[in-house]
Parts: structure tokens; sequence; C-alpha cells
């Protein structure tokens, strides 16, 4: 049996995530108090074929706070009855989120008249504290599109869980650091082919800027670098039973540097380790 427990921020896209779970074949379940978890996969496990089951839970603010704090114990006993289970926490920064509540007629579960809309988000912020450090995978969905978010949690979902999950993500700083980055490489130091105008409105995945930044010495070395490090360390990642492990690879705005050296270390890694995933945050 395995279980994925979907929990995070209010408006960072967790129905949606229980939703493509479901498309791909999960039985989803929002708003279950974690109490009676153990209970509903016992019945599961008692029907045909309950070994075979997926289910999906959402667990979030929602629930009680003394039900959050138990989240560690409750997913560790699990876990001792030999099922797989797995944690994603889905997080949006505040910006994010007072624009998307600003924009649909939605409330905030936990403001109301004495609470405001930034109060309740940092309210709920301190009630899912617990499950954010134990999950197993995080995810800042403040800049995916639901098609990003969508290959990333089919993604996240396909990777063997005896296998490190490597996740590089190509980035412009100007839309601000990805938090939920293990590792930041800052490539603004670079040749930049957005000073070129006829690469300009070219990216990284396209000839004429590739032809560019590989004629650039520092570019294939920064990439070389980059590369040495990240092949060096994974087997210690995966040795300490860590599930996943995001790279991300900056530039200005995205589009040039990020999106090639991203592209090089993706297909490089590829060859030598099994869960290999490749994300360009701000390429439109």
């Amino acid at each position: 049996m395995r279980v994925i427990i979907v929990s995070g921020h209010s408006g960072s896209g967790k129905t949606s995530a229980l939703n493509i779970l479901e498309d791909i074949g999960f039985t989803a379940i929002d708003n279950l108090p974690l109490t009676l978890l153990p209970a509903l996969i016992q019945e599961y496990r008692l029907t045909q074929n309950g070994q075979q089951l997926q289910l999906a839970i959402g667990i979030d603010a929602r629930n009680l706070s003394t039900d959050l704090s138990q989240i560690e114990p409750a997913v560790a006993r699990l876990r001792r009855a030999d099922i797989q289970v797995d944690i994603l926490f889905l997080a949006s920064d505040k910006q994010q989120l007072l624009r998307r509540y600003s924009e649909t007629r939605r409330k905030h579960p936990l403001s109301s008249n004495e609470v405001s809309l930034e109060q309740a988000i940092d309210l709920e912020q301190q009630l899912l504290s617990a499950v954010e450090k134990f999950a197993d995978r995080y995810i800042d969905t403040s800049s995916l599109s639901l098609h990003q978010l969508r290959e990333t949690i089919k993604q996240t979902v396909a990777a063997n869980s005896q296998q490190l999950a490597v996740l590089i993500k190509s980035f412009g700083f100007k839309q601000g650091l990805p938090t939920d980055a293990d590792f930041v490489f800052d490539l603004r130091c670079l040749p930049n082919p957005y000073w070129k105008p006829e690469l300009r409105s070219f990216c990284g995945c396209d000839q004429p800027v590739i032809d560019f930044l590989n004629a650039q010495p520092d570019v294939l070395a920064m990439s070389e670098d980059i590369y040495r490090f990240i092949n060096r360390w994974i087997p210690h990642f995966t040795a300490n039973s860590r599930s996943y492990l995001t790279v991300a690879i900056g530039c200005t705005g995205g589009h040039h540097r990020s999106v090639f050296v991203a592209n090089q270390l993706h297909q490089r890694l590829s060859q030598l380790h099994p869960q290999v995933q490749l994300l360009h945050r701000d390429l439109v």
C-alpha cells in the first residue's frame, strides 16, 4: 500500500495536487483528521486487493493542532507496518498567497471577523511548521503553472522511493529564489546572451544561444564545476536515505544561461543516475 499525505499552505495548490493524484490512480480524500488515518488504512487493507491501494490524503491547518503535532510518530507507525508513506508539502510566498486570495472569492479557512487574511496566513504557517519540517518533498508553487505543478507531482510520485530523485531547476533571480532548493548556483557572473540583440529573443534551449554559450570558456568551466560537485555528493545523499535533492541554477532572467547549464547538467547526470528531473521555472 502507498499513502501520500498532501499538506501545505491554503492557496498553494493542495486541492490541485489531490486532483492530479486522483487522475493518475490514487484514491483522494481531503481534510482527513490525522487521528482517523490508521483506521482508514486498516479498513482499506481489509478490502480485496487492499495491498495495491494508493491513497492521497489531504491534511492541513483545518486539522486540530494537536493532530498536526503528532504527524511524525503517526507516520513512523505506518512505516513500521510496511506502508510506504510520503509527505508532500506545498508552499507559496506570502505575497503570492495574498494575491491569489484577492483574485478569488475564496475565504481563507483561518480568517474571520477578528483575524485578517495576512494574520491567517501567518497563523497557518505556525500551525503547519511540524508537518513542513517532517515533509519528504517541499514544493514551492509560487511561480509554478498548473502544468508545471502537474509534471512536478507526476515526477515525484513516479520516482522510485529507494532512489534519490534529483531535480535540476533553472530560475531567474528577478523572480526570486526558489525556496525548495538544497543547492543554489549563481550564473550571473557569466557572459549574458541577453546583451546580444540577435540572441535576446531566444532561450537557452535554442541553437543560437547554445552556440554562443558553448564558445564561452567560463560558462563551460562553471557547468563542469557544478556537475562535478553534484555528481560527487549524490551518493552521500543517497546513503543518508534522502529521497529528493533540488539543485537550482540561476541567472538574471532565467531564460538563457541558467537554462543552458541546467540542460547540460540534466543530460550528463541522467547518464549516471536513474532519477534526474528537469524544470525551467521561469521559461515562458
